[in-house]
Order: C-alpha cells, then structure tokens, then sequence
C-alpha cells in the first residue's frame, strides 16, 4: 500500500506506542483487556477509536499466526463523529479576513500573515497543511502559480492563481521581506521571527478570530473549520462550473 502513496505515519506511532506497552506489562499475547487498556490509556476520544483500529487490524493479522491472539470488538470505544461540513458565507469570510488585520501587535507582520494565508485557502481550495507547506520557490507570482508538493497519496499538482490573489501575495511577500531582512526560513508564510507556522498556533489564532466574528461560541469545541474554508471552495467552484459548461439550468 505504500507504493499507492499511503505513509502510514500515524499508524505506525500508534503500533509502536502499542508494542511498548505490551512490553512494559509483559505480555506475550495480545488480549482483549490489554488492548483496550492500552487504547484507553491515551489521549481521550476520539483518538481512542483511531487507536482501536490500528490495534484491531494489527490483531487480525497476528491471529493467522497465533490463535491464543485476540482480536477486539470493533464497538469496544464509541465511534467519532465526523465533523460536519460548514459551508461560509462570503461576507462571513470578509468578516473573518478583517478581524486578522486587527492582530496585535498593530505594526507586526502577524496580522497580515494570517489575513493572506486564510484568504488564499479560502480562494484556492487548499489544505491548511498545503497553505503552510508552501515554499518561496512554490510560489510563483510572475507567472501565477501555486505548486503543491507531495500532498495527499505522494501528488502533486499546480494551482492557478486570480491576478487580485497574485496581488495580494505580492504585497505579502514584500512587506514579511521588509521586516525580515534576511530570510530565516524557505517557507512563504512565516511566524514573527521568521520560522515556520505551527499548526496548532495557526489553529489558535483562527478559533479566536472566528469567536471574536461569532461563527462560534466562548469554549465551543466544534463549529467551523479552517479546513470547511476547501469545502466552501468546492462548493463555488461547482456552483459556478455548472451553468458555463453544461448548460443546465434547472427546471
């Protein structure tokens, strides 16, 4: 499967957190207790579900060799529930892009970081992970182009750019240029210092700005994503796809 593209990162950590576990009990035979002791042992749902299939299918495997092993029930931990879509409107995504230019500190480049790395996930239809992934030398603003490199299944794709969207990315990389100097990273969005963005502190900033525009509440743990931004997207692209290319319009 991992000529197909599959890195099995996560699945791996997990097996091996797994296999340090039976050790430290001594165990010889996977059992169903131990399995789900270990499975809950770490982090709280809904990782316990993602935990219990890489331990199942792990399981399974071993049983061909080991009839003593055994394989735990598949409704052993409560399955997760799976986000449901946000579809923003485009004057909550003005809204959202706005508050990110009220970012303290007022003459730092932050504020206009996180305006320019959500507007262009929002018109583009990027990953958040392939938005922070980009690299200077990804983004090609003479000719308009994005590259993204070995994304989902090890692909990779070019994504036209919107001459206003080049514009604004100019303004971008001149402006993080000016307050940088010199460069300190190859990455095209870049923190204060001029490292890379971490995922969970870009994730920080949307959840308060999206609180601070009321598309969630103080400590509300679901609602929309940045990742519902590539949904939004989708959805546009079909909407204005469909009338120009097969002429339907409707009844």
């Amino acid at each position: 499967m991992t000529a197909l593209g599959y890195k099995y990162h996560g699945p791996a950590g997990r097996l091996s957190d797994f296999v340090t576990f039976m050790e430290t009990r001594g165990a010889e035979t996977i059992t169903a207790a131990l399995a789900m002791e270990c499975v809950t042992s770490i982090g709280r749902q809904p990782s316990w579900s993602i935990r219990l299939t890489d331990v199942r299918c792990f399981a399974q495997h071993l049983a061909h060799f080991d009839p003593m092993t055994e394989v735990p029930p598949q409704d052993a931990v409560p399955a997760p529930r799976r986000a449901k879509p946000y579809i923003y409107s485009d004057a909550e995504i003005s809204a959202l892009l706005a508050a990110a230019l009220t970012l303290p500190p007022a003459k730092a480049l932050r504020r206009w970081t996180y305006h320019c790395l959500f507007g262009l996930i929002a018109v583009a239809g990027l990953r958040h992970s392939e938005a922070l992934d980009l690299r200077r030398d990804d983004v090609d603003l003479g000719q308009g182009i994005l590259t993204i490199r070995e994304t989902k299944f090890g692909k990779s794709r070019l994504v036209p750019l919107h001459a206003t969207t080049v514009a604004v990315l100019s303004d971008y990389a001149a402006r993080r240029d000016a307050h940088l100097g010199t460069p300190r990273s190859p990455y095209f969005f870049v923190a204060e210092q001029g490292g890379r963005l971490l995922h969970q502190y870009v994730h920080r900033v949307f959840w308060k700005l999206s609180r601070q525009i009321g598309l969630r509440q103080k400590g509300q743990r679901n609602g929309p994503r940045i990742h519902d931004l590539r949904h939004r997207f989708a959805v546009q692209a079909l909407i204005n796809w469909t009338p120009r290319t097969t002429g339907f319009r409707g009844p």
